[in-house]
């Protein structure tokens, strides 16, 4: 990120802010910190998709849905015109580019996505194609294509440290942001 504020364009007194990046960077576990750390709703995709049935089916060889963009951008467009939404999804280029002050790629290296995956028991074809992601720095691309430079911060989470050097991070980008918007009614 380029500068030290959270740009934005709908008015609102707080920010919404998307975590992303490859399965296994660590989005869940600091999108949950972050939340709690800076007073935000946090909101699951993966979650919404499943509990609101925002799929066209499931895609058995890598145990997955197959997410309906259409339908979830149509779900979430309410909840993320008010702000204060923290976001946890592993891609970014769907969502509508106003609906993020900040866009949160964490980052891993290749073995601890590979650890953590197969911790959670995912197939091999999943591990290694997420692996492969990682490598080929698929969201970090993606969320450069898709927002302003200076909305992207890229952050490593290898570690527990990294985790929480993050969220204070991002706790204070949140609180300038809230003090730089406080007149918005």
């Amino acid at each position: 990120m380029n500068s030290n504020v959270i740009p934005t364009s709908p008015p609102r007194r707080s920010p919404n802010i998307l975590i992303t990046g490859t399965p296994g960077t660590g989005k869940t576990t600091t999108s949950e910190m972050v939340a709690l750390a800076a007073g935000l709703e946090k909101v699951t995709v993966g979650d919404l998709v499943k509990e609101r049935n925002l799929h066209d089916g499931y895609n058995e060889d890598f145990d997955t849905y197959w997410l309906n963009e259409d339908k979830v951008v149509d779900e979430m467009e309410s909840m993320m015109a008010a702000g204060g939404i923290c976001v946890d999804f592993h891609t970014c280029g769907f969502f509508p580019e106003r609906w993020f002050d900040l866009v949160v790629v964490l980052r891993a290296d290749t073995k601890n996505v590979y650890d953590r995956l197969e911790g959670r028991g995912y197939k091999a074809n999943k591990i290694n194609e997420n692996v492969e992601s990682e490598i080929m720095r698929v969201v970090l691309d993606e969320a450069l294509e898709s927002y302003q430079e200076d909305v992207v911060l890229v952050l490593d989470s290898n570690t527990v440290d990294d985790m929480e050097t993050n969220v204070e991070k991002i706790a204070v980008l949140v609180e300038r942001f809230r003090e730089e918007h406080q007149h918005i009614q």
